[in-house]
Formats: structure tokens, C-alpha cells, sequence
């Protein structure tokens, strides 16, 4: 009689899809292969004039990412943090990242091409500041990008 119970149970399972789950798009996320972000100083100052990220798929296992940091005139310091983010189980956290900055420069840029793993979103934040005498800052962030 047992037996039978368990071949009922074992019948009656269904088959459930895993990738549909992952592959619905919120307002953080966009269907595109790339996602980009500008964002100005919001003092309006005298140092920080705009800062930019920017995320593309370039394969079924590597994105590139990219950060500016571009300065009213040379500054004493630039610095360009980015952050990129992984979504997993629903939310994103830090799965890598990256700090430069740079002395007596106008901005400061970098490319960086990133081996990932797949079936999940990515996005890149991004941290923007020029210091000449006061600190000056403004952040940045991406729709996540699907890497499948």
C-alpha cells in the first residue's frame, strides 16, 4: 500500500522551468545587451563636472564595463570607483570591484572586460569625485544587463 502512495506522488510531479523565473525584467533591468548611466554634479561646483558608466555584454560569459570621471579643470585628486553587481535571489550585491584615482588630472576613465558567470543580471554603480580644495562627488547606476 506504501508503495503505491509513493508511485501516486512520483506521477503527479511537475516539471517547473527555473530559466523563466530569471528571465522576467523589472524597472531595474533592460532586455538591451548594454545599459548606461550619466550623472552630473549636483552642487553645481567648481571641480566635478560629470561622471558615466556603462555595461555590455560581450559574450554568453564576459561583460565590459566602463567609468569616466571628467573634471571643470585639472584637479588635486579624481577618483572612479566602480561596482559591479550581481542579482541574485532577487536583490543585487557587490561581485567585484575596482578604485582609481588619479593626481593633477582633468578625468579619469577605465575599460575593464570581466569574466562572469551566467543566467543572472549585472549592473555597474559607479562613485565619481574631484578634491581640489573642497571634495566634490556624484554616483552613477545602470539598468542591469541579462548574461545568459
Amino acid at each position: 500500500m506504501t508503495l503505491g502512495m509513493i508511485a501516486s506522488v512520483t506521477l503527479t510531479t511537475v516539471p517547473v522551468n527555473a530559466s523563466s523565473i530569471l528571465d522576467k525584467i523589472t524597472s531595474e533591468e533592460t532586455a538591451e545587451d548594454f545599459s548606461e548611466d550619466t550623472s552630473y554634479s549636483l552642487l553645481k561646483g567648481n571641480n566635478l563636472n560629470q561622471g558615466t558608466v556603462k555595461i555590455q555584454r560581450l559574450s554568453s560569459n564576459e561583460v565590459g564595463i566602463y567609468g569616466f570621471t571628467q573634471c571643470h579643470h585639472a584637479c588635486d585628486t579624481v577618483y572612479l570607483y566602480l561596482y559591479l553587481e550581481r542579482k541574485v535571489g532577487g536583490s543585487y550585491g557587490t561581485y567585484k570591484s575596482w578604485k582609481f584615482e588619479a593626481n593633477d588630472v582633468t578625468s579619469l576613465s577605465r575599460s575593464i572586460r570581466v569574466i562572469v558567470p551566467s543566467g543572472t543580471y549585472y549592473r555597474v554603480r559607479g562613485y565619481h569625485a574631484a578634491k581640489d580644495g573642497s571634495k566634490e562627488s556624484t554616483t552613477t547606476l545602470t539598468q542591469g544587463i541579462m548574461i545568459k
